[in-house]
């Protein structure tokens, strides 16, 4: 939703704060999701809310009997039998207000009352309690609801290409739908209460038109007035929230800085706290600014609905006086008839505003069912060719691969062979290809054009699920989950009861042990900050971490990105020696490193370059200066110049020293 100076909102709110654009860069409007909602709420009317009225309710209904049908049922005749009730009480108070009003002596009158006080007092505990019954059954249904549609859309999201995932527009309908779960929950109980107005209101307008046939239009000039001051209030309050939506994000984001964890050194080492401080003020003011002119306008509108209801009041018991005058309405008659006038303005109003309410939710809801079915639609495949039980090699031929978006191919006509039981290294510059080209191995993304084949099968006909039960990775930004170290190393393989035997074994291949071993509760020990017991170890404790989880896992290819980053020397050197030793025991290796001296004995090396294969061979043939382009050979020995001639604080550096001596990046010299 764009914005410009004429825009009322933006002008009520003073345009963009200083803060808004220091901060953010800009003014802070949402342009996704429920953005796109603002024009279909306006132009709502009573007759569109009457008429999407019961396909709204009928989605709610839906997802309630798939939440809990019995509870479902209980609502519905427990609203039922109030309904029936409420209609029969206004016949009972009719009929005991006529032998009240009766001639004759006081003690019969109360006699001939009886029967009809009794019915009236029956049917109001009667209605109490399908009350209570309809409000402890909503109870229920209302968090199985929210809990089935969040299963439901985070399920389906889970299996979605990784393509989709990275796609900004089904990340906007994410964002917009995350809502909905919320939504449908409170659509339950909004629901309800619109089944209720609309049975109270029949039962009332039934009574008035058996009473009298000109008191039912009275009724809708008493009520008009005040729906029309909901529906005109509940549309601004609708555009402000979501046009200030991501406004409130920032605010709360600024406050919730000011306690992070993350940012608790910084915050006070630079003495950040007075400016986030200062920013929060001025975004709170927005804000306030923002709900002050809310308020006015909520002012004037309740003036001209109440006003208007009141003249209406007047002229409606205006009309009951006359009638009265008349003789053509008994006393008792009148009296019910206020009752029921009451009664039913009540439950027009309340209707008016509950199926704003659903009006509202419904369109989260709507973005929810979008975005579950855009999320079937992009889905990976399930089933497919099988892949062959022992898969003597993984072949890319002529692959070329373009990222959405992307202006250039990062793969361009890649050809490869990794056998199995062997270490592949690739190696190149940043931005070379490596991690686009894994992630076709793995089947993450298929190829644009080009074939990968896992013994002959392509993965683009492959059974996915097959594919991804063969591959063991560990990514250089692999995730640090927030739980116990166990399943830190079990999650490897989730699907399976985590074995305490295995996951010590895979420990102790990484060397992990030796951290769980110093942990106060072993594999217990929750690895996050922030919960009883929780604990923060270091960036190379959590790669050994990562390295038991990819053993834990035991796919047939090993793919390892960066694997020894934040390793010490001497654990680096044992991690790779165990990645060797895979290759011997029958597992592909698939090694992704800056570190050159540790594709020594890899038994092939590919170097990209610009998404292409500028050579490949044997570490031995790489560096004849016979064969190949020399490419590998130019980064290995620069490199390994820098370790050699590392600088010593005080001392001048060598004359063949890089500028940035030390750990050099392969990005710098692979070119």
């Amino acid at each position: 939703m764009t914005t410009t100076a004429s825009d009322p909102l933006t002008a009520a709110a003073g345009g963009p704060s200083d803060s808004e654009q220091l901060l953010f860069g800009g003014e802070l409007t949402y342009d996704h999701g429920w953005g796109a909602h603002n024009g279909a709420w306006l132009k709502l009317s009573l007759r569109a809310m009457a008429v999407s009225l019961p396909r709204h309710v009928a989605l709610a209904v839906r997802l309630a009997r798939e939440a809990d049908r019995q509870a479902l049922v209980a609502v519905a005749f427990t609203e039922a039998v109030r309904g029936v009730a409420q209609a029969v009480s206004l016949v009972a108070v009719n009929s005991l207000l006529v032998e009240l009003l009766a001639p004759g002596d006081i003690t019969g009158r109360l006699r001939a009352a009886l029967p009809a006080l009794t019915l009236v007092a029956v049917l109001a505990v009667v209605g109490s309690g399908c009350k209570s019954a309809s409000a402890a059954a909503t109870g229920i249904l209302e968090p199985k609801v929210q809990r089935v549609a969040t299963e439901r859309y985070l399920g389906l999201v889970a299996r979605v290409e990784l393509e989709a995932i990275e796609d900004d527009a089904f990340h906007r309908l994410m964002d917009s739908a995350q809502w909905g779960a919320d939504s449908a929950r409170r659509m339950v109980g909004y629901c309800t209460s619109v089944v209720t107005s609309v049975i109270s209101l029949v039962a009332a307008a039934g009574v008035l038109t058996v009473l009298h046939p000109v008191l039912l239009p009275l009724l809708v000039c008493m009520a008009l007035p005040s729906a029309w001051g909901s529906l005109t209030m509940a549309r601004h309050r609708y555009v402000s929230w979501h046009r200030f939506v991501q406004h409130v994000r920032a605010a709360k984001l600024i406050s919730q800085l000011l306690i992070d964890q993350r940012a608790a050194t910084e915050v006070r080492v630079h003495d950040v706290a007075p400016f986030l401080l200062t920013h929060f003020r001025k975004m709170a003011e927005t804000s306030e600014r923002e709900q002050t002119r809310l308020a006015w306008i909520g002012a004037r509108t309740g003036l001209y609905a109440e006003s208007t209801r009141g003249i209406a009041t007047v002229v409606t018991y205006g009309v009951l006086g006359l009638l009265l005058w008349n003789g053509q309405m008994a006393l008792a008659v009148a009296g019910t008839a206020v009752l029921a006038i009451r009664a039913g303005s009540a439950s027009i109003t309340d209707l008016v505003l509950r199926v704003t309410d659903v009006q509202e939710e419904a369109m989260f809801v709507a973005d929810l069912e979008t975005l579950c079915q855009e999320a079937v639609r992009r889905a990976i495949p399930s089933g497919g060719v099988d892949l062959p039980e022992v898969v003597d090699e993984i072949r890319f031929e002529n692959v070329t691969f373009t990222y959405p978006g992307a202006d250039e191919p990062s793969l361009r006509e890649v050809d490869l062979v990794i056998p199995r039981g062997r270490t592949v290294a690739l190696v190149g510059k940043n931005g070379s290809g490596k991690s686009t080209l894994v992630r076709l191995l793995c089947g993450g993304w298929l190829p644009a054009s080009g074939r990968v084949l896992w013994g002959g099968v392509d993965t683009a006909e492959a059974d996915r699920a097959q594919l991804f039960d063969r591959v063991a990775m560990v990514a250089q930004d692999f995730y640090r989950w927030p739980f116990t170290a166990r399943v830190n190393i079990g999650i490897g393989r989730s699907g399976a009861a985590m074995d305490d035997a295995v996951i010590e074994a895979s420990a102790a291949y990484a060397g992990a042990d030796e951290v769980v071993g110093g942990l106060p509760g072993g594999l217990d020990t929750l690895l996050a900050r922030g919960y009883k017991g929780g604990q923060e170890i270091s960036g190379g404790q959590w790669q050994k971490i990562g390295l038991a989880r990819a053993r834990y896992r035991d796919g047939a290819v090993l793919i390892v990105d960066e694997p020894t980053s934040a390793l010490d020397p001497a654990a680096e050197q044992r991690v790779f020696d165990q990645i060797h030793e895979l290759a011997g025991s029958g597992q592909t290796t698939v090694l992704i490193t800056h570190r050159l001296h540790s594709v020594r004995h890899a038994d092939l090396i590919y170097v990209l370059d610009q998404g292409r294969v500028v050579e490949h061979g044997t570490f031995a043939a790489l560096m004849d200066p016979a064969t190949g382009t020399g490419a590998f050979r130019r980064a290995y020995e620069l490199q390994a110049r820098q370790f050699r001639h590392a600088a010593v604080p005080g001392q001048t550096a060598p004359a063949e020293r890089a500028p940035d001596a030390g750990r050099v990046d392969e990005g710098e010299v692979l070119s």
